[in-house]
């Protein structure tokens, strides 16, 4: 029987560093408070002028993935990009990797799952690579938020927590028994879909409008989070699904070698480790240095984790993420 392997992994960030430090220069924050609410110390944001855009940096980190792979770039024979910040409102950027990488005529998909985007593109291809219908997935998650966000005083609750960058993987069939993708799991609430949100410019609100009112205190321009509210509901969300993904394959928490769950706030990870009674070096975390990076924190965290040799050949890893939507899921790999 078939089922989908991880065959590369690859990441890249931008390499400007931004402090905690640095960030009180811009507005009314300081190194300890930014860590004892989030656990960050430091992000990567693209530096202005800088040639780097979410497709750029997919491509970066796809062309390590594919090198990891064994593969060449021809080999690929579609292409999924997770993301909340296209290089543009449309075409969306999954086509530009594909012109970057020299693909020929190849599918692109783009997913709009913010914060779970990497989990559920990864439950997209699990399904292709299963019933035959392609051999070589790229997925992709890259994120440029440091181009979006509010770096005043005003809008530091958010734009303290974000940072950019992106992380691949290539997916390919396996008939190995056990291995690869065991089960993955996808839940969404839209009622609260405006608790973290960015709701302007959308079609509703546009360009037009947008230049009558030249409005500099229009908040709907920049991402909104009502952070506690959030964080009460993904303690929550994190948990369900990752047990729902235990309970498919008959495994429990102590099955897990390693979780890696999409880092939103370091807080989360600790608490959810500790509610599932999962032991030191049993998750896997690295929002002290990129921050919130979305859609590609997963696929970057599991780069660092692999080149750290955290991930060995038959390995129980979990993937859970939680985030804008909202949406949730997992996924249950057999290294």
């Amino acid at each position: 029987m078939i089922s989908t392997k991880i065959a590369g992994i690859g990441h890249y960030v931008p390499d400007n560093v931004v402090t905690n430090e640095d960030l009180s220069v811009m507005m009314d924050t300081n190194d300890a408070w930014i860590k004892e609410r989030t656990g960050i110390h430091e992000r990567r944001w693209v530096p202005e002028g800088s040639d780097d855009t979410p497709s750029v940096m997919g491509t970066k980190a796809a062309k390590v993935a594919i090198k990891n792979a064994g593969i060449e770039a021809s080999d690929v024979d579609f292409i999924i990009f997770a993301t909340l910040s296209p290089d543009y409102y449309f075409p969306g950027p999954g086509v530009m990797v594909q012109d970057q990488l020299g693909i020929d005529n190849i599918g692109a998909l783009d997913v709009r799952n913010q914060c779970s985007g990497f989990v559920y593109g990864l439950s997209v291809a699990d399904q292709f690579i299963k019933s035959g219908t392609y051999k070589n997935i790229l997925l992709i998650g890259s994120e440029l938020h440091s181009g979006g966000l509010d770096k005043t005083t005003r809008g530091r609750g958010v734009s303290v927590i974000f940072g950019d960058g992106a992380g691949a993987v290539i997916l390919q069939p396996t008939e190995e028994k056990g291995k690869g993708i065991l089960t993955s799991h996808l839940h969404s609430e839209g009622k609260y879909a405006k608790e973290l949100a960015l709701l302007g410019p959308s079609t509703h609100h546009w360009v037009d409008k947008i230049m009558i009112e030249n409005n500099p205190e229009d908040l709907s321009y920049y991402p909104y989070m009502n952070g506690n509210f959030v964080f009460k509901h993904a303690v929550t969300r994190f948990q369900e699904v990752i047990k729902e993904a235990l309970e498919a394959t008959n495994l429990g928490a102590s099955d897990i070698d390693l979780l890696i769950p999409h880092q939103a706030n370091l807080r989360i990870s600790q608490y959810v480790q500790k509610k599932m009674g999962l032991g030191e070096g049993k998750v896997f975390n690295n929002i002290m240095k990129y921050g919130n990076t979305t859609a590609a924190s997963i696929p970057i965290a599991m780069s660092e984790a692999w080149q750290e040799g955290k991930m060995k050949d038959g390995d129980l890893v979990c993937l859970a993420a939680f985030g804008s939507g909202f949406t949730w899921g997992s996924a249950l790999i057999r290294w």
